[in-house]
């Protein structure tokens, strides 16, 4: 198993208690939720302003400022607003040797030529989000080719291999079912074609559009299949313990039998036990040799 980097998703300005929060200014929810990622066993929080378009620059700074009193986690700075980006990075107090990372910069070439300057200015690391100018990728090929401009550009702004992280983008699998297959083919290249890079990625998407209970063992199965290919970071869900503990090692048997399915290996399904069966029809959903349903685990 490749090291795993973990990224809190939870300080979000979508969520019903945090965006309130990041909008009036009131530290205390930011920070009671920073103290509960703190003590997670994960390596890095993501701060997502989403646009942040009215007062951005002040409202990232607010943000780092107030989750910085309370943890020494290093941070990935996540909007779409380059000035604000920019702004958190001026009050960003760096307290560990991880750098904090810019969330992260488009394949576009003006999102490039804005952010990889301020990545080398800062010292920062960066995600290279592999969407181009026409949007999310059709499948793993163009990903590849996205990849390649992404590292060749970085190059020329001196930005080492290990700041970067690669976001191959994850889709819905139970919209976009099919299309799932072009980022977990891409990632079976992972390792020839963006050495010395990372690889990380809004791991929840997978389940977007799941009932609530069925999103965790969805975002598991994932994560294992990806991770066996070089998917060493997950920007997820840190109150998903159950995620937390296969990614540090704790359950390899569940790991490597769901690496055995994906592989194809032959299994005796009505041997298996209830989990280990479920994780055997999710693998087949991820790769669609199920038709998405809510009900697949009751098949």
């Amino acid at each position: 198993m490749d090291t795993v980097y973990l990224t809190g998703e939870n300080l979000n300005i979508m969520s019903k208690t945090i965006g309130p929060a990041m909008k009036e200014r009131n530290p205390e929810p930011i920070k009671a939720m920073a103290l509960e990622m703190d003590k997670a066993d994960i390596d890095y929080i993501d701060i997502n302003l989403g646009p942040a378009r009215k007062n951005g620059e002040e409202m990232m700074q607010f943000v780092v400022k107030t989750v910085q009193e309370v943890t020494d986690k290093p941070l990935f700075l996540d909007t779409t607003n380059a000035s604000a980006i920019e702004a958190g990075l001026q009050v960003y107090e760096r307290k560990c040797d991880a750098k904090p990372v810019i969330n992260s910069i488009s394949c576009r070439p003006e999102r490039m030529e804005m952010l990889m300057p301020v990545a080398k200015k800062y010292d920062a690391a960066c995600v290279g989000l592999l969407m181009g100018v026409e949007g999310i990728p059709r499948d793993e090929n163009e990903r590849g080719m996205l990849c390649t401009e992404f590292m060749m550009k970085a190059d020329e702004y001196g930005i080492e291999h290990d700041d970067i992280f690669l976001d191959p983008i994850v889709v819905p699998a139970p919209s976009q079912q099919i299309q799932v297959a072009g980022c977990t083919n891409f990632m079976m290249m992972f390792r020839d074609i963006a050495p010395g890079c990372r690889g990380t990625c809004g791991l929840s998407n997978i389940s977007n559009g799941a009932p609530t209970h069925l999103r965790g063992i969805i975002d598991r199965t994932y994560m294992i299949i990806i991770n066996s290919f070089g998917m060493s970071g997950a920007i997820m869900n840190f109150t998903d313990q159950k995620l937390i503990d296969l990614m540090r090692g704790k359950q390899p048997e569940i790991y490597d039998f769901v690496v055995s399915v994906f592989n194809g290996e032959e299994v005796d399904v009505a041997s298996l036990d209830k989990e280990k069966q479920d994780y055997y029809k999710t693998v087949k959903i991820i790769t669609g040799e199920i038709l998405y349903s809510d009900s697949w685990l009751d098949l």
